[in-house]
């Protein structure tokens, strides 16, 4: 096999400049030739070699950032812009313009500024590179995968083989079927009813069909059959590009039979190319074989990437971020702006005020909240993987955590997910081993993707039918499944040469194609009394918590035997009888809605099964069905129905995707953070359309990509636990907000009174800055830390309203101390005159710091510190490491450096009993605020 040429493929093409645009007009066999491939696969050596030139086959590709970028862009926050500014205004007025003027120049404060950039900056990126890998390492653990041809050498035989969708490349040989992800951009070679959806490119929620060269040419043929008009133009089509499998064939007829479309690109509309599969749209049903035209960045859906920044949906979480910035942002403006007035006009020295309110607006502003969060969900996600969840992105923690509403499928997530074959009847309800046949004939040649019921079906029927004694049969065509239809054909032809139709599906879809029913050998008209007595068994079996299918079948005369089908020939079938299946319910279904339930998770079924055995199951493990409502219900309901009926129901039943989708949207729409556990191809609308999306390691790729988090066990206890995990991620979060916000903001409140009556800065800009690093840095192991019980027991969500509330109640309590600290310095110590500024400073700085590390134990709980929660080790230990460094900084060389100066030892006993009333006043205030609000964080 040659070597593929350097030129890029596409490359000669204008517009667009994508591969698969220059495609469009090509045969099979010049688009094999373009990428130098055969039908029979590429070997293992050229797909290597062809994986090593162009790359992964990742479109929007997670490009490693080299670490050096990565260190830099630690330091792109609000709060290291405001230590940068504060660095070069110190810059400037302690060295340059001294220098300038041949002073003694002073850059001890620049320097000291500058390391606190440097240690904050190194901590982020610290805490975000170990948190990154770890999310690395979760989302690993669910890969998606694609089937394709491999040989081993040349000459070899060609083998299907599983491979990484990423290392896909041009010229793979590409199997589809149901649930597949495309997995780059394709060109079928041969396909067979096959139905993709586009949305994730259009926006289209309707699926469109994709067709190889006999498809088109059938299709074609038939609208010229009927459309005489278009004789002219095919016939130049067919002497222009004989066995073109292109979207140029029609379009070029079309365009001969109508002049106004002359000129037009046969690529102006690529996406409508009935030839043609993009990467990133999904396979609802049908199978194909198809050759790789373009992978990763070079793809359609690459090259977009390529031109725009793909932005996701903010999240609960953003929003809730979003919503708690502009509130601090507020609170600083006003405080900040307040500062720089009194200080300027009281001191004026307006420079020095700018310092000092700038510094304050540093005070205010939580700096460590993006590693703070970062480092919660890092080790949520951890947690959860402990558990068998694995987060594919991390801010879905805190939307798994807020999850109040929780829409789930029947089938595996209440019961055991292993389907059995009960019984096998005909139509009166007799046991039938010529329907069990033919059933197991429709599952055993069905290529799509095999579900539960076709397993059951071939598992049972191979234990009782013996092979050797049975009569031979040839697939001839397969009509697949679609959540329209609810059904599948298979044609198959006999020994005695004859084609048979063999239906399989739900009961009301089969009945509405069938016009005889066997009793028997023989067969008579269905009329409505058989209508009657086959649903009055089905209602029968389903009141005893059995699902129902019904297999049919007709006989094709010689005279209409074919090749290739459509679903026009499901008509005029003969039922010929019934297939019951039983999933019993889980042993943990029961303890786990309870558990849920109790924690504020409602549990909502939404199925495509029966509402009758859905409703049976329900109550099997506790969940009170109440009305169902029906998916033909929906249809006719207005929005505004659906979301109040959405409230009070818990079974949806007979549901199809998109319907599925618009009950979650209802329930969004009403307030409800919502939940979705699914794992089929019909679950990814509601999948993308709620708050958190759930799938199972097991799921169909499309469902796996659509999801948030990935249960690799589909158990609802796993859960459960989740949510728990979610929500004590969030608690930490809170917790340090809601104690930075309330200490910062009683700090400067502090400032401002004694401001109004101090005649010198109650304290440095520069001891502002420390203080609050400081303090951050004790609070660095809140992830680590626990969570109440109580708080834990109701979804959680983002509320600035509260964590205002908790600011302008909390934090002046502090301030109340902070006074009585200024009246000791002023008035014990005599530290009234400027020339004693750094006494005065040097006592409010240690209490302060003292006083903001103290309350991390009483604020982090609703319940009284160490007697009725006891903070967790690393929590004690950092706050203690803290405390001490505050208690050796005024001894020190570097408190002399920043102009701190050692207290005298009867400062301390002052100290001691400030401290312990500030605890015991907060313990209070915390236990009013609690009753007066009813709630904590």
């Amino acid at each position: 096999m040659s070597v593929l040429p350097v030129k890029p493929f596409g490359k000669e093409t204008t517009s667009p400049s994508f591969p698969i645009a220059g495609e469009a007009a090509k045969t099979v066999r010049e688009t094999l030739a373009t990428v130098d491939a055969t039908p029979e696969g590429l070997t293992e050596a050229e797909a290597g070699s062809r994986l090593d030139r162009f790359g992964p086959n990742e479109a929007t590709g997670e490009k490693r950032v080299p670490i050096v970028v990565r260190f830099l862009r630690a330091f792109r926050d609000s709060f290291i812009y405001l230590l940068l500014v504060l660095a070069g205004i110190s810059f400037i007025t302690d060295v340059w313009l001294p220098w300038r003027k041949g002073h003694d120049t002073d850059p001890s404060e620049t320097l000291i500024i500058l390391g606190m950039v440097l240690l904050s900056g190194m901590l982020r990126f610290f805490q975000e590179y170990r948190s990154g890998k770890a999310a690395q390492a979760l989302k690993a653990m669910v890969r998606s995968t694609a089937t394709v041809l491999r040989r081993q050498a040349e000459g070899a035989e060609p083998e299907q083989r599983e491979i990484p969708i990423r290392e896909i490349v041009p010229g793979d040989i590409v199997f589809l079927s149901s649930g597949d992800i495309v997995p780059a951009d394709l060109k079928p070679i041969e396909s067979r009813d096959l139905f993709v959806s586009q949305a994730s490119l259009t926006g289209e929620a309707l699926p469109v069909e994709k067709r190889d060269t006999i498809a088109l040419r059938e299709k074609i043929g038939s609208e010229l059959r009927t459309q005489p008009s278009r004789v002219r133009g095919f016939r130049r089509f067919a002497q222009e590009a004989p066995g073109l499998n292109s979207c140029a064939e029609h379009s070029t007829a079309a365009q001969h039979a109508d002049p106004k479309h002359q000129g037009d690109q046969p690529t102006a509309d690529l996406l409508d190319a009935p030839n043609l599969c993009f990467m990133g749209t999904n396979v609802v049903s049908g199978t194909a074989q198809a050759v790789v035209v373009a992978t990763g960045v070079r793809t359609y859906f690459g090259s977009l990437a390529q031109k725009i920044t793909e932005r996701r949906g903010k999240t609960s979480f953003d929003l809730g971020v979003e919503s708690v910035s502009r509130l601090l942002i507020r609170f600083m403006l006003v405080m900040v702006s307040v500062v720089f007035l009194i200080n300027g006009l009281d001191k004026g020295d307006w420079l020095q005020a700018f310092l000092f309110a700038t510094a304050v607006a540093v005070g205010l502003t939580p700096g460590m909240l993006p590693m703070i969060v970062s480092v919660n969900l890092a080790k949520g996600a951890l947690s959860l993987a402990k558990d068998k969840v694995i987060v594919k992105y991390l801010n879905a923690i805190q939307n798994f955590g807020a999850m109040d509403v929780l829409c789930t499928d029947k089938t595996g997530t209440l019961t055991q997910d292993r389907i059995i074959l009960e019984n096998h009847v005909d139509a009166d309800g007799n046991e039938d081993e010529s329907v069990l046949r033919m059933a197991w004939l429709n599952s055993r040649f069905e290529s799509g993707l095999k579900n539960l019921i076709d397993e059951a079906v071939i598992r049972f029927a191979e234990a009782r039918i013996d092979p050797a004694k049975s009569p031979k049969y040839a697939k001839v065509d397969e009509l697949p499944f679609d959540f329209v239809r609810r059904r599948l054909s298979i044609v198959v032809n006999g020994e005695d040469g004859h084609q048979s139709l063999i239906c399989k599906g739900a009961v009301e879809e089969i009945l509405a194609i069938v016009s005889q029913v066997a009793t028997g050998e023989t067969a008579v008209p269905f009329d409505e009394n058989h209508r009657r007595r086959i649903l009055e068994l089905v209602h029968r079996y389903q009141r005893d918590g059995f699902q129902v299918l019904a297999v049919a079948f007709r006989k094709v005369e010689a005279s209409e035997a074919k090749h290739r089908y459509t679903v026009e020939d499901e008509k005029d079938l003969t039922l010929k009888g019934l297939l019951t299946f039983l999933d019993p319910p889980k042993e943990t279904a029961a303890p786990a809605i309870r558990a849920l339930r109790e924690t504020g998770v409602a549990v909502k079924i939404l199925t495509g099964d029966n509402e009758i055995v859905t409703a049976k199951v329900c109550r099997e493990v506790n969940l009170d069905p109440g009305t169902p409502l029906l998916g033909g219900e929906i249809e006719t309901m207005s929005d505004a129905e659906l979301s109040a009926r959405a409230e009070t129901t818990t079974v949806f039943a007979k549901l199809n995707p998109m319907q599925k989708s618009r009950v979650i949207k209802s329930l969004r729409a009403a307030g409800h953070t919502v939940g979705f556990l699914g794992d089929g191809i019909n679950d990814a609308p509601a999948l993308h359309d709620a708050d958190v999306g759930i799938s199972v390691d097991s799921g169909t790729d499309i469902a796996k990509e659509s999801a948030e988090v990935i249960l690799l066990e589909k158990n609802l206890l796993v859960l459960h636990k989740g949510v728990l995990e979610g929500r004590r991620t969030f608690g930490n979060i809170i917790k340090y907000l809601n104690m930075t916000a309330s200490s910062n903001f009683g700090n400067v409140f502090s400032v401002l009174i004694a401001s109004t009556f101090i005649p010198f800065l109650p304290m440095l800009p520069l001891h502002l800055l420390i203080l609050n690093l400081l303090y951050d840095f004790s609070q660095t192991t809140l992830p680590w830390d626990r969570v109440d019980d109580e708080f834990i027991k109701r979804p959680r969500k983002w509320d600035a309203k509260n964590i205002g509330r908790f600011m302008v109640c909390l934090g002046p309590t502090s301030s109340i101390f902070d006074i009585a600290t200024f009246a000791l310095m002023w008035f014990v110590f005599a530290a009234k005159s400027p020339d004693r500024q750094t006494l005065f400073q040097s006592g409010w700085f240690l209490e302060s710091l003292l006083s903001q590390t103290l309350v991390v134990y009483m604020l982090r709980t609703r319940k009284i510190p160490f007697l009725q929660s006891t903070p967790t080790l690393p929590v004690l230990l950092m706050t203690g490491l803290v405390m001490l460094l505050g208690l050796y900084i005024p001894f020190s060389f570097l408190g002399r450096i920043v102009g701190l100066q050692p207290l005298p030892l009867t400062y301390f006993p002052w100290l001691v009993g400030i401290l312990l009333c500030y605890c015991l006043l907060t313990q209070f205030v915390k236990q009013q605020y609690i009753r007066f609000f009813g709630r904590w964080f």
